[in-house]
């Protein structure tokens, strides 16, 4: 428990530390995100957050983990490495698509080929068990790349993905720790980003100081990658010290906000006929914003309806995973049904002038403003 209580506090204290240098270097050089038609910050932010959180994150991670008793775990730091300064070359300068497929492919291979992080079974999920090697691996592809980008498009609103990021690493890094030593470098794990999460999320409530970036809701998204396919398969276990039934359909409800979202919407820009990598606004959080709902009222709404649905899957997990999971996907479309019931009650408009946007050679999200630029607000944030 010591160990766990020191890890959160080494990385909670380095990201609240390094945080106000990067705004203090964001203010000086002028880095800033500026926002456009897709974007619902109306001011200029600094994106950076993602250099303190991974900064906490690695640190904290790297002196309580020992790695001579968990070898794969180098692997996780070499995929983290990859998928952080992914993030961070687009947070400065925007990177196409299929370069950032390809950096997560790089990332997902070394935890499938050399970490060892693949899903083998469907553990009774639609009647399937033990995979086929070569559907194992398409299978743990496509999740761990839907996981990594699942944070990065619900990072939408002020504190959203934080907090989603918080909950997610609490309840993994809780059931590793009940499951005693074998599993103690996961709880760490997910401990150390909780720490980091939370002391990003003093400057990342609205309004935000602060925005995460890719670099920070890529990282999140990997981590969680790692964490629910390893909790599938150990939960699953029998003779493991606490075993989950349906731990396929609880591992699903533990995401299924940014996870549902991500599906959906990649479901939605494939139908008609756009790179599922295309952005727009129909993100869940696009939609309780239309409902009237500010930043705090977003974010609040979803983290209660995630822990919603992982209590209501732990409650029916004698169901089995494939019922449970066909309720889980009802109620949820449900939900979301009744979003798009009525007219949203009021419409976003965002318009801006910046002129030295336009001389820049490269296209940026981060930006250097200058006295030329204007940035007009909306009626309403």
């Amino acid at each position: 428990m010591l160990d766990i209580l020191l890890t959160a506090s080494v990385s909670f204290i380095i990201s609240f530390l390094a945080i106000p240098v990067i705004l203090q270097i964001a203010d000086q050089k002028k880095l800033y995100d500026v926002p456009d038609e897709r974007k619902v910050h109306t001011q200029p932010v600094a994106s950076l957050g993602g250099v303190g959180i991974f900064g906490g994150f690695l640190l904290a991670s790297l002196l309580s983990i020992q790695g001579h008793w968990n070898p794969e775990f180098q692997y996780f730091f070499a995929a983290a490495l990859v998928i952080f300064f992914l993030g961070l070359k687009d947070d400065l300068i925007v990177l196409s698509a299929s370069k950032k497929f390809v950096g997560q492919m790089v990332a997902a291979s070394i935890l499938i080929h050399l970490g060892e992080i693949r899903i083998t079974s469907m553990h009774g999920l639609f009647g399937f068990e033990e995979l086929p090697i070569a559907f194992s691996y398409a299978l743990s592809y496509l999740t761990i790349i839907v996981v990594i980008n699942s944070f990065n498009l619900i990072d939408g609103v002020d504190g959203l993905a934080t907090s989603l990021g918080i909950l997610t690493m609490l309840i993994f890094g809780t059931y590793f720790f009940m499951l005693g030593k074998p599993y103690q470098a996961y709880a760490l794990l997910a401990f150390a980003l909780s720490g980091s999460l939370i002391a990003f999320l003093i400057f990342n409530h609205n309004p935000a100081k602060i925005f995460m970036g890719d670099s920070g809701s890529l990282m999140i998204g990997l981590v969680n990658a790692i964490l629910v396919i390893k909790f599938i398969n150990v939960a699953s276990e029998p003779n493991v010290l606490v075993p989950v039934e349906s731990a396929v359909a609880i591992g699903f409800a533990i995401l299924i906000v940014p996870l549902l979202d991500t599906l959906r919407v990649f479901a939605i820009r494939i139908f008609n006929g756009r790179s599922p990598f295309t952005p727009d606004r129909n993100h869940v959080h696009h939609l309780l914003l239309g409902w009237g709902l500010g930043h705090a009222g977003v974010t609040t709404t979803c983290v209660l309806i995630n822990v919603c649905f992982v209590v209501m899957a732990y409650m029916g997990r004698s169901l089995g995973s494939t019922m449970l999971l066909l309720i889980m996907l009802t109620v949820s479309f449900i939900g979301l049904g009744l979003l798009y019931y009525r007219k949203p009650l009021r419409t976003m408009v965002i318009a801006k002038r910046m002129d030295t946007v336009a001389e820049l050679k490269t296209p940026s999200k981060v930006v250097n403003l200058t006295q030329d630029a204007e940035v007009a607000t909306a009626d309403q944030k």
